[in-house]
């Protein structure tokens, strides 16, 4: 076991013979220095474990050079004992307040000496198994958040008539939000986001099960090859959420609840079948500068097991769009505490937009803009689908082709 390194730093020979000698014999290495600059270059080269630190000495003093190692990240948990007379208290004192663990006063006592050099060497020990702990923990989170972003679609579907774009991004390493846009072996458009009710690690467990069900119940309903429509939108989606509903209650008694809305987009008529599973109200923008929202059609999924979900219906006609967020936009705050809310969403709702990604863009500056240093609150994801304002009637879709979302890691 490598033996632990005391760094001794005075400039009175004295004191570091005397030092040295005590160590020693209590098994420590020892390296010494001269002054405060001597010392520095000598944590960056020896890498101690303790340090003895004099006050009083030339070129650079006890305190700078406490400073100076208190502002280094890989130094900053070096404990650090002042040298110092019993009848100078007043700088022992700062020494404190600049970060040092203790203090050894002059003359030196051995059994002292012993005790305070064991304290603080144990205090090191145990920083320094927090921080394995904590770096393993931060490899952990990295581990879920990039498994987790293999739930989330790293492209979307172009459908001919149709621009659809998404914006994601995760308050902390993982996330409780979710969302889909697929196709139907039938050539519909199958879409859902999800709102899990937690932050964290349980919440990104249950997103990812509830995204995994509703993606195979939707394609238990629509089964691989078959071209005609086997199940009409309406109870195709009752079925993917009344199934998904009822695993989840039979199977996780303390099951975390999620807000959902689920929809499927017939690209030709427009018309988008959709149950709202107790999520925020998505907006249809019209194209007349007109705007309604899609109120909830159910409860939350994941309260009740016999729980029943039947869709609605609305049409998007040329130039309207399906705006559909989470919580986490009116829920993004700035440093004072304060609310984006619903009227700025609203507001930029309002203006206008030629395309899908002038939307998200426009809005997620004014996230940022207004959040500045405040740290994220919670997830926010947004998911926008818009029917071009230039379509042939009837135009059936192109085959499948995909472009990448505009996904904020």
């Amino acid at each position: 076991m490598r033996k632990p390194k005391i760094l001794i730093v005075d400039d009175e020979p004295f004191n570091v013979d005397y030092l040295e000698q005590e160590l020693e014999d209590m098994d420590y290495e020892t390296i010494a220095a001269v002054n405060g600059l001597d010392a520095l270059d000598k944590v960056r080269d020896k890498s101690p474990d303790l340090v003895l630190l004099d006050i009083m000495m030339p070129v650079m003093d006890g305190f700078e050079t406490l400073r100076q190692l208190k502002a280094k990240p890989d130094w900053r948990d070096i404990p650090v004992l002042i040298i110092s007379a019993l009848t100078d208290m007043d700088n022992v004192v700062r020494g404190i307040q600049l970060g040092a663990d203790d203090y050894l006063p002059k003359p030196f006592n051995p059994t002292l000496l012993g005790v305070r050099i064991n304290a603080g060497l144990v205090r090191k020990r145990f920083r320094d198994l927090e921080k394995l702990h904590i770096h393993s923990l931060e490899r952990e989170l990295e581990i879920g958040h990039q498994i987790q972003s293999g739930f989330l679609p790293e492209d979307l579907p172009e459908v001919s008539g149709w621009e659809i774009g998404a914006y994601f991004k995760a308050a902390r390493e993982v996330a409780g939000d979710f969302y889909d846009v697929f196709r139907l072996s039938d050539g519909r458009l199958g879409f859902f986001l999800g709102d899990v009710t937690d932050k964290g690690v349980g919440a990104a467990l249950f997103m990812a099960l509830y995204r995994s069900l509703l993606r195979a119940f939707f394609d238990y309903s629509s089964p691989p090859g078959v071209t005609e429509l086997t199940v009409d939108s309406a109870e195709l989606l009752a079925q993917a959420v009344t199934r998904t509903n009822c695993y989840v209650c039979q199977t996780h008694k303390h099951a975390l609840l999620t807000t959902l809305f689920i929809g499927v987009l017939d690209s030709c008529s427009g018309k988008v079948y959709y149950i709202n599973a107790g999520h925020n109200p998505p907006q249809v923008l019209r194209q007349n500068g007109g705007r309604c929202d899609l109120q909830p059609t159910g409860p939350i999924v994941g309260v009740l097991e016999d729980l029943k979900y039947t869709a609605k219906v609305v049409e998007l006609g040329l130039g309207e769009s399906l705006f559909i967020h989470s919580d986490g936009v009116e829920d993004t705050q700035n440093g004072t505490g304060e609310f984006f809310g619903q009227k700025r969403l609203f507001d930029l709702l309002a203006v206008s937009s030629n395309s899908v990604t002038e939307r998200i863009e426009r809005l997620s500056t004014s996230l940022v803009e207004f959040m500045g240093e405040a740290k994220p609150f919670d997830d926010i994801t947004v998911l926008v689908i818009m029917r071009q304002r230039s379509q042939k009637v009837g135009q059936p879709s192109k085959p499948e082709r995909h472009r990448r979302s505009a996904q904020v890691p």
